[in-house]
């Protein structure tokens, strides 16, 4: 017993950092959900406490499950919770967003249970010994693993998950060793899809990329791919722009400042403006922020919680937040970097990929600098799917480090 607690003090850092983050989501749970009448507030406070005392009880086992059994286990764990996304296709339309199953009176939301799944599954495929990122097959076979899910959240609609499916893979992929050339290859499609709005941008926007791939003397075969799969990209950017709903087109709009709907798309991101504004430098003080216990500002228990914590704690209080996340991503990274074995290392980079790109998400669209996708803040927003996931990377993350003193 004795020698688990001192393996588990090596890594007091992490564990430190994440039990405050868990405590500041309280905090600001408390003061989100509070109306003034008794026991009002209970109802998500106590049941994120319940959240929070399971998911360290899985953090403690999953730092005990051997890593091989995990790397054995990544194809079993993506086919279940591929098989619970095609569900959520099936289940009865009832005019809302199909992204949760229903156990009793909680929800659980299967593409959180996929972010962790995904990286697994990937840090098997590029950490296997005769995984060689020259030989075409392996990098097509990461794409594929992550269309599939990208896809089918797309069908819920969940554009903010979706999304960490993509931006998970490219970190992955250059952790394991692809060119930065590649990378750059990989990225002009996303630049080009934004740019075919607008015929001159795109022109331009391919005058560069054959400019590239002319000075740095590629192969004809590598330059009309290139160019072929650009193109393709620039064709499909109107058709999937018209498949979105009217609700996420006029975030993207909003977000880009094309649009003003200070009563309805815009009123979410105004709202949060006002919150963090007026908290100034020290704070309105707990349960004291006007914009929080009036309930001007929208979802404020989940997606803007981080507006909550700056309204009544200041400047101060989201330096405070924002420093325990640093401290949390680079010991994480460090955990990565030293890791025994290239499963475990891509697997702890993976994690940190999903922490830091939630984090700048969440924090960015409270703040108006990114469009409004729903993207929870670890740890600190309300929601029992997004916890015990967090709670599942931490616990092998953990394991990951404590392989190092075996």
């Amino acid at each position: 017993m004795m020698t688990v607690i001192k393996k588990i003090k090596t890594d007091r850092v992490l564990i430190i950092t994440t039990l405050l983050l868990c405590l500041y989501g309280l905090v600001a749970i408390y003061s989100a959900t509070w109306t003034g009448t008794p026991g009002a507030w209970k109802s998500y406070f106590l049941r994120q406490v319940i959240w929070i005392m399971i998911g360290l009880v899985i953090m403690v086992f999953t730092a005990k499950i051997p890593l091989d059994w995990v790397h054995m286990s990544a194809g079993g764990l993506y086919f279940i919770n591929l098989c619970f996304l095609v569900v959520l296709l099936f289940l009865p339309d009832t005019g809302q967003p199909s992204r949760w199953i229903n156990i009793g009176s909680f929800q659980l939301q299967p593409s959180e249970f996929m972010k962790p799944v995904m990286v697994i599954t990937l840090a098997a495929l590029l950490g296997s010994q005769n995984c060689s990122l020259k030989k075409i097959r392996y990098l097509l076979a990461a794409f594929a693993l992550v269309l599939v899910p990208f896809i089918l959240v797309m069908k819920q609609p969940d554009l903010g998950t979706s999304l960490t499916f993509l931006v998970i893979l490219i970190p992955m992929l250059y952790w394991k060793g692809l060119s930065l050339f590649i990378i750059m290859i990989i990225f002009f499609p996303v630049v080009t899809f934004v740019a075919a709005f607008n015929f001159w941008t795109f022109s331009f926007i391919m005058l560069i990329i054959c400019a590239i791939l002319i000075l740095s003397r590629q192969r004809a075969v590598v330059f009309w791919a290139v160019f072929l799969v650009n193109i393709l990209a620039g064709i499909a950017a109107p058709n999937l722009w018209h498949h979105l709903h009217d609700y996420q087109k006029q975030r993207v709009l909003g977000f880009l400042g094309l649009v003003s709907d200070p009563q309805g798309s815009g009123y979410q991101i105004i709202q949060s403006k006002v919150a963090i504004g007026s908290g100034g430098i020290i704070g309105k003080g707990f349960l004291h922020g006007s914009q929080t216990q009036l309930r001007f500002l929208p979802a404020q228990h989940t997606d803007f919680i981080f507006s909550v914590l700056a309204e009544e704690w200041g400047l101060l209080g989201a330096l405070v937040v924002l420093v325990t996340f640093l401290i949390f991503l680079l010991r994480i990274i460090t955990v990565a970097y030293n890791a025994k074995t290239d499963f475990a290392g891509l697997m702890t980079f993976g994690f940190m990929v999903i922490f830091l790109f939630q984090v700048v998400v969440n924090i960015g669209m409270t703040m108006g600098i990114m469009p409004v996708t729903g993207m929870p803040l670890p740890f600190i927003s309300y929601g029992g799917s997004s916890l015990l996931t967090n709670m599942v990377m931490i616990g092998l993350i953990v394991n990951t480090a404590m392989q190092r003193y075996k």
